[in-house]
């Protein structure tokens, strides 16, 4: 039987040979060529040799624990859980048990299902309490475990950081717009006022020289006047009179 510890790099253990001259040889066969194959790192082919054993006999916990191995080490995770967990069903005693755990912890832990693991660890110490290599793989679960709810719990705060920092820029950039329009429409008011002022001007102006000042006489009246001296002071004194304003006394100094 392999037993895969997670290290830096997994140190395998034996596969489960069959040595009972109990079970049919063909199975045996099988089984045996399977393990030579693992041990040279072929397993693929230790993987095909293995499923020839479950064919004959589908129940035989040596062929479902080492075809999980094979199927570990191919990296077919989802694969060698099914695998390990039809040997579970199969195994005679605690310390087989035990042992299939541990490597349902393997896999779960490499196909980053932490949580999991830790259980299936946890169940292999239930059974086997001096087992170190599936303490050291627990307190490894444990420890990434850690370092991921850790890192999880940063990013989330960077995430709020970022979110609340964008709502602060959100909002100086709404109060920056708010005043800038604010200063628009107050410069527009007093611009709008100062051209309805000088619109008032404009008029006053207009309405003004429309009109005749006081004491002022037109083209009309002054040629009548000029006509009037050449008359006689009746005339002149008629005319003069037409003018608004205060009456304009003559003299004959002229």
């Amino acid at each position: 039987m392999k037993k895969n510890i997670l290290n830096i790099s997994l140190v395998p253990a034996l596969l489960f040979c069959i040595t009972n001259i109990a079970l049919a040889q063909n199975i045996r066969s099988s089984v045996n060529k399977g393990v030579e194959l693992y041990d040279k790192k072929k397993y693929v082919d230790s993987e095909v040799e293995f499923k020839k054993g479950l064919e004959k006999s589908p129940d035989n916990f040596h062929a479902n624990f080492n075809l999980g191995d094979s199927y570990y080490k191919e990296g077919k995770y989802e694969e060698a859980l099914r695998s390990y967990q039809s040997a579970l069903a199969k195994a005679e005693n605690n310390k087989l048990k035990a042992e299939v755990y541990h490597n349902i912890g393997n896999s779960l832990l490499k196909d980053k299902k932490i949580k999991e693991s830790i259980g299936a660890y946890a169940d292999a110490l239930k059974l086997n309490p001096k087992d170190e290599a599936t303490k050291y793989n627990l307190s490894y679960a444990l420890n990434l475990l850690k370092n991921n709810d850790q890192k999880n719990k940063k990013n989330k705060s960077d995430k709020k950081n970022k979110d609340d920092k964008n709502k602060q820029n959100n909002k100086n950039d709404k109060n920056q717009n708010q005043n800038k329009n604010n200063k628009d429409q107050k410069k527009n008011q007093q611009q709008n006022q100062q051209n309805q002022n000088q619109d008032q001007n404009d008029q006053q102006k207009q309405k003004q020289q429309n009109q005749p000042q006081q004491n002022q006489i037109s083209k009309a009246q002054a040629e009548a006047i000029f006509n009037a001296l050449n008359n006689d002071e009746k005339d002149l004194q008629k005319q003069l009179r037409k003018m608004k304003g205060q009456p304009i006394k003559t003299g004959k100094d002229w």
